[in-house]
């Protein structure tokens, strides 16, 4: 499985969503099919939660990790 990773550190709310939402539905069908996962980089700590809230609604599972300094959501197929 691929992992496309989109950095939008420096980025904030509602741009984190609507710039994440955007790179979603450009590799949908490589992310549904489970050919790959989308990695968001974010340091923007409201993200964390209107990403998720976001794309689990679309029926997608998710995964938010804390790392230093920064947030990484992963984004993959629901299983």
């Amino acid at each position: 499985m691929d992992n496309l990773v989109l950095d939008i550190r420096g980025q904030i709310c509602p741009a984190c969503l609507l710039i994440s939402l955007k790179e979603l539905n450009n590799n949908r069908s490589r992310i549904k099919n489970g050919e790959a996962s989308l990695v968001v980089l974010t340091d923007h700590r409201d993200a964390t939660r209107t990403i998720p809230n976001a794309v689990t609604a679309m029926g997608y599972s998710v995964n938010v990790e804390k790392r230093e300094g920064y947030y990484e959501i992963t984004i993959k197929k629901e299983k």
